[in-house]
């Protein structure tokens, strides 16, 4: 036998023991979990350390665009409930996107290896355990690492998201705002990092400092601090994270030929001392998402569930404005099909205004070494609906692979709280070989479609270019016909930034090479993203 063979075949399960008959809290429990309609399935209940298959814990696939939460400490299981989680959805029809920060989470493609503890573990909690991997996608930010790679465009990743990666105060993110606001204005796309240094060093250059007037106030000193914020960024290696050909997002909907919803997996191993980027460009998916997909409110099934893993780094250091368009996003997105699903430590890495938006819970065990951990502890067991648990000593006392469950039923309402031994994934628990995975990248169609950068002409370009030199003796142009009363009359009341911008004789050069563009005011969502090839 082949270790193929050995790793498809279905583990044989120990004697299973019949428990004693389940207490009244186990009994509630399997009332509040039985739902009619498609759901997937977590675990058995839990009561002290015996699991009861006949109580099964389980989500309802209807309530998973109402977002949620997988917590705990480091090594309590975070990462399996998530491949648990993105398997069944895969099963279901449903596409998945996971971070996978450690490298981890690969082994997703792969039938998961048949051992004595998964076979335990499914006959405790009544699983019917066989070995089976996901139609999988490998993704890397810029290319850095294995991957195809992911790219977005300055002028799409948009000021607020941009700012968070270089770590702006708030006036210095407005100011980086009225910058994008006059390229967009001005047709000067803003491709990679180059095209944004170069806008700004020519609105603090003397030819353009009426420019720099005209669009509000930014100062030379605050360009100054963008401009180095950006070069050190450049000089870590992030310039490759922008540029084109730039990252369709439809592509996290895909679904395979046969019917499986697809796992799309960002590979960040390459990339995790970077985690203000990489957890801004999770964002940047999100909200790009948001703009992309139509209202279709609550669906049988979401389109895309979408797994935001250390998601406390997103939330660290941010500033007011980002903190409200994360909090709106993750509000008005569910219409659009998505569910998210945040991955963090506590859920008091969560700010209250979108932890109240999660309506599914998974938390594993926390531990309360120190003062913090016990306050930590407290608010844990404060966010949870009353049960008959006591929750501080539960919440301590789980092992590696149980987690304390709540979540919507298929009416809307919470259900019981849920002390849960969580099956087993049928993936491969652990990453998959790297020339697995390579093949896996190579093999993709869309490799070929994102794999080269493309550097086109754009804002660095233009404002670069040579002034046009008008041949010797050519005929002055015609002049201009005086605008009629009406028409200075409406020049006149337009005024202002716009004026300004229109009648700037220092980008004459290129007004004509802007085309259409120039004077077009891009449609820009919550977060200020906007995607170019719209």
């Amino acid at each position: 036998m082949t270790t193929a063979d050995r790793n498809a075949a279905a583990p044989t399960a120990p004697p299973a023991t019949t428990p004693a008959a389940p207490p009244e809290a186990v009994l509630q429990i399997a009332a509040g979990y039985a739902f009619t309609g498609p759901a997937l399935e977590l675990g058995a209940a839990l009561q002290g350390t015996t699991a009861y298959p006949d109580a099964q814990v389980r989500i309802p696939l209807g309530v998973l665009n109402r977002h949620g939460l997988v917590a705990g400490a480091t090594g309590t299981g975070k990462t399996k409930t998530l491949q648990l989680i993105a398997e069944q959805l895969s099963a279901q029809g449903v596409p998945v996107f996971l971070a996978d920060v450690k490298g981890d989470v690969s082994g997703i493609c792969a039938p998961g290896a048949a051992n004595d503890r998964v076979a335990a573990r499914a006959a405790e909690v009544g699983q019917d355990w066989t070995a089976q991997g996901c139609p999988t996608e490998f993704y890397a930010l810029g290319g850095q690492g294995a991957g195809i790679p992911v790219r977005a465009t300055v002028t799409s990743f948009g000021p607020l998201l941009l700012s968070k990666v270089l770590e702006l105060n708030e006036t210095q993110e407005a100011s980086l705002g009225l910058v994008f606001h006059y390229a967009d204005r001005r047709g000067l796309e803003l491709y990679d990092l180059k095209d944004l240094t170069a806008v700004i060093s020519f609105l603090t250059s003397p030819e353009g400092k009426e420019e720099l007037k005209g669009i509000g106030g930014l100062s030379a000193a605050t360009a100054g601090v963008i401009l180095r914020s950006l070069t050190v960024l450049e000089n870590e290696g992030a310039g490759a994270f922008f540029g084109e050909p730039e990252f369709d997002t439809a592509e996290l909907l895909r679904t395979a030929a046969d019917g499986r919803g697809t796992v799309s997996v960002l590979e960040l191993p390459a990339v995790q001392d970077r985690p203000r980027l990489f957890s801004t460009f999770l964002m940047w998916l999100l909200a790009d998402l948001y703009q992309e997909l139509p209202e279709v409110g609550d669906l049988d099934r979401p389109k895309l569930v979408f797994f935001f893993d250390e998601a406390h780094l997103l939330f660290k250091g941010a500033s007011k404005a980002f903190l409200e368009a994360i909090t709106q996003t993750v509000r008005l997105i569910r219409s659009k099909g998505i569910g998210i699903f945040f991955v963090t430590q506590t859920p008091k890495d969560v700010p209250a205004d979108v932890l109240a938006q999660l309506g599914n819970r998974v938390q594993h065990a926390l531990r309360a070494f120190t003062p913090d951990d016990a306050k930590a502890l407290k608010a844990t067991v404060s966010t949870f609906p009353k049960s008959s648990y006591d929750l501080a000593e539960v919440l301590t006392g789980l092992g590696t692979g149980e987690a304390v469950v709540t979540v919507l039923s298929e009416r809307g309402a919470p259900t019981p709280v849920a002390a849960t031994r969580l099956r087993a994934p049928q993936s491969l628990m652990g990453p998959v070989d790297p020339a697995a995975l390579r093949a896996a990248v190579d093999a993709s169609p869309l490799t070929a479609k994102y794999r080269d950068a493309v550097d086109r002409e754009s804002a660095y370009e233009k404002l670069t270019r040579p002034p046009a030199v008008e041949p010797a003796g050519a005929p002055e142009p015609a002049a201009e016909p005086e605008p009629r009363a009406e028409e200075r009359k409406g020049r006149k009341e337009e005024g202002g930034l716009l004026g300004s911008l229109l009648s700037s004789p220092a980008l004459k050069s290129f007004a004509r090479s802007a085309g259409t563009q120039l004077g077009r005011e891009i449609s820009r969502s919550i977060f200020g993203t906007s995607r170019r090839k719209r």
